[in-house]
């Protein structure tokens, strides 16, 4: 250590003779790494000490550091992969947040140097800038301060404008970045501050020039990793104790008062949402984690869309989307950066999201993908209040049509068969779900298409295949009574379905399987408690449904000449008079109200004329099953 020492002070002497050339330091530093060759790490030894030397650093110790580094970005030619690991191997492990930016550009140099020199170092350099996307964890408590936000921006910005040099010098090497980037992803179970910061790193790359080559890699890989956070959110964390229900709601209708057990009166709906919310998901890192990438997710697409490079990104979304969360098991909170993308740019991205489930519903070879798609179809038109009423009508059109010339290819069935026929109930439900949802705006969705589409509805549900059997009781129920109160569908008391306000029947507890596909609505109020407030305006809540349906009288039909104007908002716009579009203000202060208190409870109880009519006699109080808000999977299929 003295000889070291020692060396390092002569060093210093050279640094500060004003007559010492960069030519000399570099032959000097060339004589070091020669010399480790044949033998003699005397010099190199005291090189490479120079480059370990990374806590606490005088101010004397950093100019040293600076030169040696800047002497090596000119004596690269003569650093060999086998004979100089240890020097490669201190440069590489530089973590350039534990300097200042004169240390930070020579290293850079360096890199950039090492990278354009030879062929074998280009992953070295790649990896060691991608390890600089996360500072270490010693690094964390400053990235509160504002001297550790101002370090982040003069690491980062240098992360990404080496990059942009390597790909100009090194055409190939976005293509060796790509595998880089996705294969030192942070593990789901990795601190959250880290996990967003990579993340970060990862849209600013897809931003930047970069992005025409790496960019869609990159949005790919966040999805994957949201749907990985997904599904380590445990459902136990969701399910209530009764568990005898087949399907059940996450609401507040139970709770009479505020959490606070009626010690205040009145009590702030924000404070009782975030407070409810922490009851289900504050143990669940993974949730908490999910909730800030997609915050990070919702304000890059909103970027996006500014800048006018939405769409193209889209693409990429949509791709990621059939990919990854079509097919993930029940999937909780991670299509919600569809749905907010979609919500961006409603005319084109909204329909262009649709027209995919339609298209996978109408012809995938998977069956579940099929059930999966058409259940993502149902809940994404009941929900999105920007997809406006024709578009809807014309989604709906093209369900019913598949079920109707499913009915007629199916004539000679007689009893159902819900494993036989799971796609065909499938779209039944969907059908009766988003009419559920769109009864404001019921009369004008029929008047935009014609009577031709209320009656084929009308045989679909009457066929032989029994769907008013085999469905969710709880949407069928509310089907009906949207039946009753419009008069726009007629079913004969002959006709009711058996069971009807009871419990789930045999028949239509078999439909689904055990995954009970049938019972997942992918668009229910998101309990993420950050990304809820970009949802929320955008999204159509129970309780905005079941506020102006309640305005009609049960036992009064309204006609097409008498209708009950209702407005939905939507992008300020909503159809009535025959599909006249009129502006519909939305009250952004009432957007709590609309949330109703508990996460926006969706639960009616059917009225017992429905119920003696259908044939639900002995449904007593609380018998009479609700229209799900939030359907989640029965314990048997967990």
């Amino acid at each position: 250590m003295g000889v070291q020492l020692a060396a390092e002070q002569v060093v210093m002497q050279e640094v500060e003779n004003v007559d010492l050339s960069d030519s000399e330091l570099v032959y000097h530093v060339r004589d070091a790494l020669k010399s480790a060759i044949q033998g003699d790490m005397d010099n190199y030894s005291q090189l490479v000490g120079v480059i370990n030397r990374d806590q606490h650093l005088s101010t004397e110790e950093v100019a040293l550091l600076v030169t040696c580094l800047k002497a090596l970005s000119g004596a690269v030619s003569c650093i060999d992969i086998v004979h100089h690991q240890s020097l490669l191997s201190s440069i590489l492990r530089m973590s350039m947040w534990n300097y200042g930016t004169d240390v930070m550009d020579a290293l850079m140099e360096l890199v950039v140097s090492l990278a354009a020199s030879s062929g074998q170092y280009i992953d070295l350099c790649l990896e060691m800038l991608v390890s600089n996307f996360m500072p270490p964890y010693t690094f964390l408590q400053l990235l509160s301060q504002p001297r550790g936000q101002a370090r982040k921006g003069q690491v980062l910005d240098r992360v990404h404008s080496t990059l942009k040099d390597i790909a100009d010098l090194v055409p190939l090497s976005p293509l060796r970045l790509e595998k880089i980037i996705k294969d030192r992803m942070p593990h789901i179970f990795i601190k959250e501050a880290l996990i967003v910061m990579y993340v970060e790193n990862m849209l600013k790359l897809e931003s930047s020039p970069l992005g025409e080559l790496v960019g869609s890699t990159m949005l790919v890989a966040i999805v994957d990793r949201l749907v990985d956070l997904d599904v380590d959110i445990s459902w136990d964390a969701i399910l209530q104790d009764d568990f005898t229900k087949g399907i059940f709601d996450i609401e507040l209708e139970d709770l009479e008062g505020p959490i606070d057990n009626g010690q205040q009166e009145s009590f702030d709906f924000e404070l009782q949402r975030d407070m409810w919310i922490d009851r289900f998901f504050g143990d669940s890192v993974s949730a908490q984690k999910l909730d800030s990438l997609m915050v990070l997710i919702f304000e890059y697409f909103i970027s996006c869309n500014d800048s006018g490079c939405l769409r193209r990104v889209f693409d990429t979304l949509l791709q990621s989307f059939e990919k990854t969360v079509l097919t993930a098991y029940k999937s909780k909170f991670a299509q919600f950066v569809m749905f907010y993308a979609c919500s961006l740019d409603p005319e084109n991205c909204g329909k262009r999201f649709a027209n995919m489930l339609i298209r996978i519903f109408e012809s995938s070879a998977h069956l579940e993908w099929r059930m999966s798609a058409v259940a993502y179809l149902a809940s994404y038109l009941a929900r999105a209040r920007f997809m406006d009423m024709p578009f809807v009508a014309d989604c709906l059109e093209r369900l019913v049509n598949w079920c109707y010339n499913y009915c007629k290819i199916k004539t000679g069935e007689i009893n159902p068969n819900p494993r036989v026929h799971k796609d065909f109930y499938a779209g039944c439900q969907a059908i009766m779900y988003i009419i559920c949802f769109r009864r404001g705006s019921i009369h004008s969705l029929f008047r935009i298409k014609s009577h031709l589409l209320r009656m084929r509805i009308e045989d679909i549900l009457r066929h032989s295949l029994s769907p008013l059997m085999v469905c969710l009781p709880s949407i069928v129920e509310e089907f009906l009574r949207v039946a009753e109160t419009t008069c726009l569908f007629s079913f004969p008391d002959n006709n009711a379905p058996i069971g009807s306000g009871l419990l789930e029947s045999e028949v239509s507890m078999a439909f689904g399987g055990n995954q009970r596909l049938d019972a997942f609505f992918p668009f229910d109020p998101c309990l993420l408690k950050k990304s809820d407030r970009f949802i929320r305006p955008n999204f159509i809540y129970w309780s905005m449904v079941r506020n102006t349906y309640d305005e009609v009288e049960d036992d009064e039909c309204t006609s097409d000449e008498d209708e009950v104007e209702v407005c939905i908002p939507g992008n300020g716009m909503d159809i009535v008079d025959g599909g006249a579009p009129r502006s519909c203000q939305v009250d952004n202060g009432n957007l709590d109200v609309e949330f109703d208190y508990n996460l926006n409870k969706m639960s009616i109880t059917p009225k017992n004329t429905l119920l003696q009519r259908f044939g639900g006699e002995g449904a007593g109080a609380g018998a009479g099953l609700r229209m799900p808000s939030r359907i989640r999977p029965c314990p048997d299929s967990l």
